[in-house]
């Protein structure tokens, strides 16, 4: 019996290569941001306040949007439409939320970006990834409303698998974010 290589569907293949190059800019931000650090005496600079505990909630959100995630890519693979949207809806609710208490801890911070490197790359590194939590609830949404075509089937469900990826990443590259910027002090 011989064996048979499984491919992945192109759009994954493309997705996992796309988070890659991802990783690498995350990666020279969080590289920048040490350096900085390295190089000044006080880090952040004395009277820079942050929530920490709104960006926990907004961690446990991502957290959860992760797990429902989850859920609705298992679901489109059982070709169970229903429970699938539902998960991705919930995933787009849990995003936003985050979002919104990423904004608003961008509105509450007694710095500004130009103020000093801190400000320069935290409003850069928690701003790029709230771009990546943007984009991933259009891509939530365009799946969920993809599940809801007739092309889709238990076998077709690379766009799913996809958005799980870039989802899955958009979440651990917040663990890193919210470890450096609200943890390691």
């Amino acid at each position: 019996m011989r064996s048979v290589a499984i491919r992945a569907h192109p759009l994954v293949f493309g997705t996992i290569v796309f988070l890659a190059s991802e990783s690498m800019v995350f990666a020279a931000l969080l590289a920048a941001y040490y350096d900085l650090r390295g190089g000044t005496v006080a880090w952040p600079p004395p009277g820079t306040q942050l929530d920490a505990t709104g960006m926990a909630v907004g961690t446990v959100l991502l957290g959860l949007g992760s797990v429902t995630m989850a859920v609705a890519q298992i679901a489109a693979t059982r070709g169970n439409r229903v429970v699938a949207r539902a998960m991705l809806v919930l995933t787009i609710v849990a995003a936003c939320g985050f979002l919104g208490l990423e904004w608003s801890d961008w509105s509450s911070a007694n710095f500004r970006i130009d103020d000093s490197a801190y400000g320069t790359i935290y409003y850069v590194l928690t701003g790029t990834h709230f771009a990546h939590v943007l984009a991933g609830v259009v891509l939530l949404a365009a799946v969920t409303i993809f599940l809801r075509s007739p092309a889709f089937t238990r076998e077709h469900h690379a766009g799913v698998e996809a958005v799980a990826y870039y989802w899955h990443f958009v979440f651990v590259v917040w663990l890193a974010l919210y470890a450096t910027i609200f943890l390691v002090r």
